[in-house]
């Protein structure tokens, strides 16, 4: 069982890279794909059960970051809290259903639009959507998850069932679905958090299932390798970010989107 040296360095930077990119919203796909590109990864590291099942490893750091408001167990909860903190899930489940539906339908036709045009497309639409957003006057109607409505809930699912569209950004499209339809941007991203849970959780088990059975042992340690610094990274990201909105807008990834998009676009049209 050789572990090949150059896939194990692929699996840290696409590790770093994803435990940075999958949280804040400005896709995780752009990202990877400029990243494969620029270090020429061709191998097991660049594939698709790869780059999905490394989201594992980020959405153990939101289960770590937030396990006591995520657990309806915990015995320091009144029956209140607990209460909410089911009805929370609910909201979660319901936000999934959109995708759970239109996602599986779409997923396989989607992937022949994964190329290098439609993710700088993506990353400038939806930078430009951020920056006219964030202009405009903002005032929050749900300043927490308890006072979110099922059918906030399940509106926020639908915006998420755009980022099956390479380059959009989970996270992006349920945050700015959430702030449009009067979220306050910690409500915004901490509910994208959640929503990642069962969304990720789920398409990284089918990946292992449908391909991940058929690993070597030397890939299965690169694997974890790149899960691991995910966790760690995305532990890190995960904080900035709820930090961050708490005193800013989000028209700085906005402007980063568009940069990004001019940047990929130009650089496949050079040098591809």
């Amino acid at each position: 069982m050789g572990i090949n040296f150059i896939e194990l360095l692929n699996s840290l930077i696409l590790g770093i890279v994803e435990g940075i990119t999958e949280w804040l919203p400005i896709s995780s796909t752009g990202h990877m794909i400029l990243v494969n590109d620029l270090i020429g990864n061709t191998g097991f590291t660049a594939s698709d059960l790869y780059i999905y099942v490394i989201q594992l490893g980020a959405i153990l750091a939101v289960v770590t970051l937030y396990f006591k408001k995520l657990n309806p167990f915990s015995p320091s909860k009144s029956q209140t809290e607990k209460k909410e903190t089911w009805q929370m899930w609910f909201k979660v489940i319901a936000a999934c259903i959109p995708a759970a539906i239109i996602g599986l339908l779409l997923n396989d036709y989607m992937e022949q639009f994964e190329n290098s045009y439609v993710v700088s497309a993506m990353l400038i639409i939806y930078g430009i959507a951020f920056i006219f957003v964030e202009k405009g006057k903002h005032i929050a109607k749900v300043t927490d998850i308890n006072s979110m409505t099922y059918k906030t809930a399940l509106l926020i699912g639908a915006f998420q069932v755009l980022s099956i569209i390479p380059g959009t950004s989970r996270s992006g499209a349920t945050i700015l679905g959430a702030i449009l339809i009067g979220c306050s941007r910690s409500v915004a991203a901490e509910f994208s958090f959640f929503l990642a849970i069962p969304v990720m959780l789920g398409v990284s088990l089918l990946k292992i299932v449908t391909g991940g059975l058929q690993m070597t042992g030397a890939e299965i340690i690169i694997l974890i390798t790149g899960m691991v610094i995910a966790y760690i990274v995305s532990m890190l990201s995960i904080k900035f970010l709820m930090n961050y909105v708490r005193k800013h807008s989000f028209k700085a990834f906005g402007y980063y989107r568009i940069v990004l998009g001019i940047i990929v676009l130009g650089y496949f049209l050079i040098f591809k």
